[in-house]
């Protein structure tokens, strides 16, 4: 540990724990949130952490104040995070769609477990995939990561904060409670080595700036509060000065730019990795631990003279279509295991749009998936008459 509070070296480290690490690299100074299983040890680590780094912890009342309170501080001028699990994450589905209208940089960090409502509260689950993407109401477009090691935990929680800078607006972490409970070696690299996106401030004086006003990548500069210049902040829609614009004309405008300014970035936004695709008949498609849970199964399927590569998502939203669409039109099937009863599975099949067939590999939570069920679903993938 530096004399700044920050840790550099190799360890052997909790997900959990990385993820907070992470943050701080990235240069987190608050967090705000409820104790909830499987995350509390992120909130743990940040309430120890933060006194050593001079940031600020807050353990609120629940995760409806956790959220809103991350979108307060950074705009005073502070990077924040939150993390949760279950029901809370469904508690900030509001005020995230908050972050999203007021473009408020910050990140959500949800350690999955099982559910619906109370469900599995210590064991593992991805059922949140879908609520990631919709779970706030109106059209609007989210990124989310989804880590599969402990190490990438650390890495993804730096590359979240420095998305939600990029392009203001909040970025969640869909890890899980393998990922999040696992200990693995990690990797943290001095200060000085790690990439951080730095907030885009305003240019002009504060008499000419337009708080709302997008340059070329759709992504207005931001001022922060007590910096002397004037804004208005609100849930409404609004015009670039901030103020409401309760007309259709206003509302086309605004939420255009906020779509856009995702969907045209996918090329920078989107993380995928490939192995083994060059000349393949089935692909094994997942994230997060169940991308771990699938080599296995892969290496069998090879040695029995299977052509099966693998496609891992990194970033789950927005969703890589394109890739998926060319891979379509040259494997017979896809496999996706995941920890649900098919939600990114959907979207495969979707893009895949009946190119090639998509095998869903369900499992309903409390465990990871048995590689045998794996295994035979690429070997009937294999044999697909699609």
């Amino acid at each position: 540990m530096n004399e700044e509070g920050i840790l550099t070296g190799e360890f052997f480290m909790m997900g959990d724990v990385a993820c907070a690490e992470g943050a701080i690299s990235a240069g987190c100074r608050f967090f705000a949130g409820y104790p909830i299983t499987p995350a509390t040890e992120v909130a743990e680590r940040m309430a120890e952490r933060m006194l050593q780094v001079g940031g600020t912890y807050i353990q609120m009342e629940d995760e409806l104040a956790s959220m809103i309170a991350v979108l307060g501080a950074s705009w005073g001028g502070v990077k924040a995070m939150t993390a949760t699990s279950g029901p809370g994450f469904s508690l900030m589905m509001e005020n995230l769609g908050l972050g999203i209208m007021t473009e408020t940089p910050c990140v959500l960090v949800n350690v999955q477990r099982g559910g619906p409502s109370t469900g599995l509260p210590t064991l593992v689950g991805q059922g949140d995939m879908m609520q990631a993407r919709w779970g706030s109401h109106g059209d609007y477009e989210i990124i989310a990561l989804a880590p599969s090691s402990p190490q990438e935990l650390f890495d993804l929680t730096i590359h979240a904060f420095n998305l939600s800078e990029k392009y203001r607006t909040p970025v969640l972490v869909m890890t899980d409670a393998e990922v999040g409970h696992m200990t693995e070696k990690v990797v943290i690299p001095p200060p000085e080595r790690v990439e951080a996106f730095p907030r885009r401030k305003p240019t002009v004086p504060p008499s000419e700036y337009l708080p709302y006003k997008a340059d070329d990548d759709l992504v207005p500069p931001m001022a922060n509060a007590g910096e002397g210049y004037r804004f208005h902040i609100t849930g409404l829609t609004h015009d670039e000065y901030g103020y409401p614009g309760m007309d259709a004309e206003t509302q086309e405008r605004l939420i255009t730019r906020l779509v856009e300014k995702i969907r045209k970035n996918k090329g920078d936004i989107i993380q995928l990795e490939e192995e083994g695709l060059e000349d393949v008949e089935v692909v094994v498609c997942s994230y997060g631990i169940s991308a771990r849970t699938a080599l296995w199964p892969v290496e069998l399927a090879r040695r029995e003279g299977i052509r099966v590569g693998t496609l891992r998502l990194i970033t789950v939203w927005p969703f890589p279509e394109e890739r998926i669409r060319q891979l379509a039109g040259r494997v017979k099937a896809f496999v996706v295991p995941e920890i649900n009863f098919g939600q990114i599975a959907l979207e495969v099949e979707r893009c895949a749009a009946g190119q090639a067939e998509v095998i869903l590999v369900r499992h309903a939570g409390g465990d990871i998936h048995d590689p045998q069920k794996v295994l035979e679903a690429i070997r009937r993938a294999a044999i697909s008459d699609q």
